[in-house]
């Protein structure tokens, strides 16, 4: 995963290497092709191994912010609550299917200077590019529902702001973005990475003061029949890998690795593709700690002391005091919310934007775009804030995950197929262990959500 197979040829001059006109950045850009043409290749990428390494770095960590996203904490807060540490499993299996998927994103990325979305407008009939545009927009407006209902409970709870004046207020992050974005891509992912560090510290400080059995977060890294055999375990694992791998990161990934000013050469493609993957690989396995966090929080303080039925994250902070006996525990609980709110909110606007001008090739302003996305999550957050209050919120953001997880095949198949081609990735085409698991990936998820379906009609 981290290099090509020695088998690759290594003369610019191979079949496939970099002729092509859709494989060169020089040709994508004259033509106004490239995606996220503000940032496209802003990134100088010289001077020795380790300075070019270092250019690299920041991409992966907007990947990982899928991790700690509000959807997340809905369903590992629900998880570990009712089943302990049995679902820390599936948030190991979730790691590993991502930090491997984002790898296929890196590789088509530089090898064909596209994006995924891109890559199947240019692969598919306009009918099947249209129908994966729209369930691609689906998961991108379930991501956001997340956001604005996680990042309106933060607010409630640091600020004490009514939850129904929070979900608008969220529509102003907008300004944020748009602010950053004209400072340079580098800046986003200064703030990223500054917010998952606050986060980190949160969980942190809150582990220590849960004490967990550590004999029990061992074992639940160990799988369990149960998760096949019972139907609401299944539900929750169905919303953890939703939560966690995150259709809408594929593409994001895809899009962002091309910030960077690689070259055109094959070595220099090569070696973009190996430290883009050490970038997202090494992220990932950082947010894997925090994704388990979440999860062993829950089953230390509210399994533990028998609150099986915690969902609502207001929940969660007003019994943090109680259980941990520190008045500090629930502000660290708001702080780091309001936090994964901000940063998914990042994520979430760039690959809107992708989404829609690589499937459909339809520009449109930033800010309109996003306005327009927010608007469209506010609207049944609004309305199950307004109808059921807090209450309503904890199942809206666990169906918005299991969403998530039914639209992973409509992504990850095309990733797969796209990379496992030679004719479009020429030499730098997925090496067939990383093809063949990435596949065995996809079966996985598809037999999951039959399985979450037929549980669902046969209720």
């Amino acid at each position: 995963m981290l290099r090509d197979a020695s088998r690759d040829l290594d003369t610019l001059g191979a079949p496939g290497a970099s002729s092509s006109p859709t494989s060169d950045p020089g040709w994508r850009q004259a033509r106004g092709l490239a995606s996220l043409s503000e940032v496209n290749a802003s990134i100088p990428v010289s001077g020795s191994a380790g300075r070019r390494m270092l250019a690299f770095l920041g991409p992966g960590y907007l990947v990982a912010v899928g991790y700690m996203d509000p959807g997340n904490w809905a369903t590992s807060l629900a998880g570990g609550s009712k089943f302990g540490y049995a679902l820390l499993f599936i948030a190991l299996l979730s790691n590993v299917m991502a930090i491997l998927l984002q790898a296929l994103c890196a590789r088509l990325a530089v090898a064909t200077g596209r994006d995924l979305a891109q890559a199947c407008r240019d692969a598919y009939p306009r009918p099947v590019g249209w129908v994966l545009w729209i369930l691609a927009e689906f998961a991108i407006v379930a991501t956001d529902l997340a956001e604005v209902i996680g990042t309106a409970i933060g607010l409630n709870l640091l600020f004490g702001i009514p939850l129904e004046i929070g979900v608008v207020i969220t529509a102003l992050d907008v300004f944020l973005i748009l602010y950053l974005q004209n400072k340079g891509f580098r800046w986003i992912e200064a703030m990223v990475v500054g917010l998952i560090a606050v986060i980190g510290v949160c969980f942190l400080l809150q582990i220590a003061m849960a004490d967990p059995d550590w004999g029990g977060v061992i074992r639940g890294f160990a799988p369990t029949t149960e998760l096949v055999t019972n139907p609401d375990m299944l539900y929750l694992a169905l919303g953890i890998i939703g939560a966690t791998v995150m259709p809408h990161n594929l593409f994001l990934h895809s899009s962002i690795v091309q910030t960077r000013a690689y070259g055109h050469s094959l070595p220099e493609k090569r070696e973009a593709i190996r430290f883009a993957t050490i970038d997202s690989t090494v992220a990932l396995l950082f947010a894997l700690t925090i994704n388990a966090s979440i999860l062993i929080l829950a089953a230390a303080a509210f399994h533990k002391s028998g609150n099986t039925g915690v969902e609502e994250l207001g929940d969660a902070h007003r019994l943090l005091t109680p259980l941990l006996g520190s008045t500090l525990a629930p502000t660290l609980f708001a702080i780091a919310l309001l936090c994964c709110g901000l940063n998914s909110t990042v994520t979430a606007t760039m690959s809107g934007q992708i989404v829609m001008e690589g499937f459909i090739n339809f520009r449109v302003a930033p800010w309109l775009r996003r306005l327009v996305t927010r608007g469209l999550a506010i609207i049944p957050a609004a309305a199950v804030t307004i109808a059921y209050g807090e209450a309503g919120t904890a199942k809206l953001l666990i169906l918005s995950q299991v969403v998530l997880g039914l639209q992973l095949p409509f992504a990850i198949i095309p990733l797969v197929m796209l990379t496992a081609s030679r004719e479009k990735m020429g030499v730098l085409v997925s090496p067939r262990w990383l093809t063949a698991v990435c596949a065995m990936i996809a079966a996985v998820i598809v037999m999951l959500n039959l399985k979450v379906v037929a549980d669902f009609l046969a209720r």
